[in-house]
């Protein structure tokens, strides 16, 4: 679904991501956790290909395709969506447009808004005058209406309660294959062998691994991926040691081997 290959990006000028490899397949969840400012939103911003990212070497495959140097709109149409951890506020354009243009042209079940919550939002602009929660369900309802292959999703435990992440949780869990109905109504793709979506969700705090049940988790800590394994036993060891601790346990047991 996704390989990326010694990937480096800098912001303005300056080096944000170092060298970074990561490959996810079809049916699998990967949590990214790391500490603010590591440079976790700096990769989805790169994997969507948003100009203030600038590759500086190293190489993005996505479905076969070197979308590397592709621009966004196609990134979206081979099959690739985000969740803003902040998305921003849109004046003019209501919440039944924009899930219009997120459809690209597929019918849209009215049932949809209202299992998120959202169907006394249509007629609201995209995240005019939103809670915090409002707004993760707006980003996760256009999220299930465009559909995608491979979904990234930034923080979605950020700013909401404990109801609105349980809601979300269940939502991200419908989009990955892994529980409620999907979008044709039919049974959920429990086995990873039978779902065909992938995602990579990037989380600080963690709770969103009470409701999602990743299988592969990684550590980036000053721009690298420092560490890989069990997403819950990745989060416990920065529980205990905190993110520095651990990266230099997982360092040295790489010296090891």
């Amino acid at each position: 679904m996704l390989k990326v290959t010694n990937l480096t990006v800098a912001v303005d000028g300056k080096k944000i991501l170092d060298g970074v490899n990561l490959e996810i397949l079809p049916g699998e969840t990967h949590i990214l956790l790391g500490p603010n400012g590591s440079g976790k939103s700096t990769l989805l911003g790169a994997l969507m290909g948003f100009s203030r990212y600038r590759v500086v070497e190293g190489s993005i495959i996505f479905k076969g395709h070197d979308i590397t140097n592709m621009p966004v709109y196609e990134r979206v149409r081979l099959g690739l969506g985000l969740s803003f951890q902040r998305p921003p506020t849109i004046k003019g354009l209501p919440m039944k447009d924009m899930l219009t243009i997120c459809a690209h042209g597929r019918p849209i079940s009215p049932e949809l808004p209202a299992q998120l919550k959202m169907d006394e939002f249509m007629e609201r602009d995209v995240n005019l005058g939103f809670s915090g929660g409002e707004v993760k369900r707006s980003e996760l309802l256009q999220l299930l209406v465009q559909d995608p292959d491979l979904v990234l999703i930034d923080e979605p435990e950020s700013g909401v309660d404990l109801e609105n992440i349980d809601l979300l949780g269940k939502t991200i869990n419908r989009l990955l294959q892994r529980g409620d109905l999907n979008l044709n109504g039919k049974p959920p793709r429990q086995k990873r062998s039978e779902r065909t979506k992938a995602g990579l969700i990037i989380t600080h705090t963690g709770h969103i691994l009470k409701y999602v049940n990743a299988d592969v988790g990684h550590v980036m800590y000053e721009g690298h991926l420092s560490c890989h394994g069990n997403p819950l036993e990745l989060f416990s060891c920065i529980q205990k040691l905190g993110y520095g601790e651990c990266v230099r346990c997982s360092l040295i047991e790489e010296v090891k081997v």
